[in-house]
Parts: C-alpha cells; structure tokens; sequence
C-alpha cells in the first residue's frame, strides 16, 4: 500500500508515514465501535450535559481508534526509537479514568483497570528489547481479560471501554511488535 508522510504533530498517533489504508481502517474501526456502544447503550448519555458526553465519547473513540494505531508498523516503530515517549505515552494515559467520571460509571473499577494496565505497560515496556517481552504482555493481558469481566455490576459500555483501553496501552502500544530500536544483539540501540 501507498504510504504518506504524516504531519509532524501528529507522528504520536500515526508514525512518521502510514497507508492511507491503515489511516481509513483505524479512524473506521474506532467511529464504528464507539457508535455502536452509543447506540447500544443510550442511556449512558440521556442526563448528562452535551458537553460531557461528547468529551467522553471522543476519549473512547481514542482509545478504540490508538489501539489499531499502535499495532501498525509505522506507529511501534516510532515509539521504539524514542525511549522518553513511550514513558510519557504510558503515564499520560488516565482516559479510562474519565471516561468513568464523565460518564457517571464506576471510578474504583476504572481506577483499579487504569493501575493494572499502567503497571502491566511499566513491565513491559521496561523489557524492551528482551526476547521475553512479547510473552510477558501477553500473560498480563491475560490476567486482564480475565479478571476484568468478573468485577461485579460493571456497565457494559465501561466493560468493553476498559478492556480495549488495557489492549491499547498495556499490549498494543508497551509491546515492540516489530523489532526497530534493538540490534543484533536483542538490546536496546
């Protein structure tokens, strides 16, 4: 596919060049599944000022939309050559958090979601480089989209929310998928 140079601000969401393809995929995907949570789940907004649930529903349309972003080459690439913005990607990330509080929803559960899956990227992350990485990222995934779905009277739209923002952050984005930053040696350049 026909790769384009993307604008330099927005090099932490797409890489450096992206297919228009992979652009059109990741934009759909996160418009569609954020409308169909909308759609499915009314209710979630009826009382709630305008304001406060379009802020809400564009974060959850960046964390469904990252979570395909960072699995491209372009968008892993980037991050790992750049040690100092994968720590900062990771600690800025509290989305889920006021997902949460903007949607009236459980803050204990989004709060214990957000800590895990910043914990589980921190791991992660600081293999970089170690063949064991990969393997790591998936059992704390695992651990995730195990217990998550247990924690009693969670709301389906912050169920869902919750479980694509742990893929995004603590699998899509922490894991190196593609081997760039690291020589031959399997250590960090």
């Amino acid at each position: 596919m026909k790769q384009i140079r993307i604008p330099a601000f927005l090099h932490d969401v797409f890489g450096e060049k992206q297919s228009i393809g992979s652009i059109a995929v990741i934009l759909l995907f996160g418009g569609a599944l954020t409308t169909a949570l909308y759609l499915r789940f009314p209710e979630l907004t009826h009382s709630l000022p305008i304001w406060r649930s379009t802020l809400a529903l564009l974060l959850v349309f960046d964390i469904f939309s990252g979570c395909l972003a960072n699995f491209t080459i372009s968008t892993s690439n980037f991050y790992a050559a750049r040690k100092k913005n994968r720590i900062v990607f990771i600690a800025i990330h509290v989305h889920i958090i006021l997902v949460a509080f903007l949607l009236q929803q459980n803050l204990v559960y989004s709060i214990g979601v957000w800590a895990y899956t910043i914990v589980g990227a921190f791991v992660v992350n600081a293999l970089f480089g170690h063949r064991s990485q990969l393997f790591v990222a998936g059992i704390l995934l695992s651990i995730g989209l195990g217990w998550i779905p247990l924690l009693p009277g969670m709301h389906p739209f912050l169920l869902i929310t919750c479980l694509f923002f742990m893929v995004k952050v603590l699998f899509s984005f922490a894991v190196n998928h593609y081997g760039k930053g690291i020589n031959n040696t399997g250590t960090e350049k």
